[in-house]
């Protein structure tokens, strides 16, 4: 099974972009981690806000197998990416996550993460946290009914006072399986 892993940008208040849809709070002055990560995935997982944000610079994700979820999506001709829309969801995501390959990239957006998490796809989380609070804006938990228990993996403090987080998720406590035991 192929990890899905949430790798994006947080504010220190928990928001992934600002009250108009900004990201230009987020450093850019330096890798933090991106080139080798980037390298250890095959695929990206976006929403269709997250996509139309990056659809304008093609060729963004060379070589990675993009996956749209939406259901008005029409990609152009040059677009080399897969719609997934919400009849099949669950079928495709599970068919993918099942294939060989690399690590699969949940880019966003928030809706797309709320589902994810609430099936228990996403294997780890890559924080990076901003030191800024935004105050308004966009936050990256949307809708989460249950409480989701995490395992620390490790850090990374930078010099620009940016900290990643990484994290597992902790397989769901199953209160019917207790009983059967």
């Amino acid at each position: 099974m192929r990890k899905v892993i949430l790798n994006v940008a947080v504010s220190l208040d928990g928001l992934i972009e600002g009250p108009n849809g900004e990201y230009d709070w987020c450093f850019d002055d330096e890798d933090y981690g991106l080139t080798p990560f980037f390298l250890s995935i095959d695929a990206i997982f976006i929403g269709r806000k997250s996509y139309d944000m990056i659809r304008a610079q093609p060729n963004m994700f060379p070589g990675k197998k993009m996956y749209v979820f939406s259901d008005t999506l029409v990609p152009r001709e040059d677009e080399d990416v897969e719609v997934i829309g919400t009849a099949n969801f669950e079928h495709a995501v599970e068919g993918i996550i099942n294939e060989a390959g690399k690590s699969i990239w949940l880019f966003g957006g928030a809706s797309l993460v709320s589902a994810f998490l609430d099936k228990r796809w996403i294997t780890e989380l890559h924080l990076s946290v901003h030191p800024i609070i935004l105050g308004a804006g966009k936050p990256l938990f949307e809708s989460i009914t249950e409480k989701v228990d995490l395992q620390f993996i490790s850090q990374q403090v930078y010099n620009s006072g940016l900290i990643q987080l990484h994290y597992a998720l902790k397989p769901k406590f199953d209160m019917e399986m207790l009983k059967l035991l």
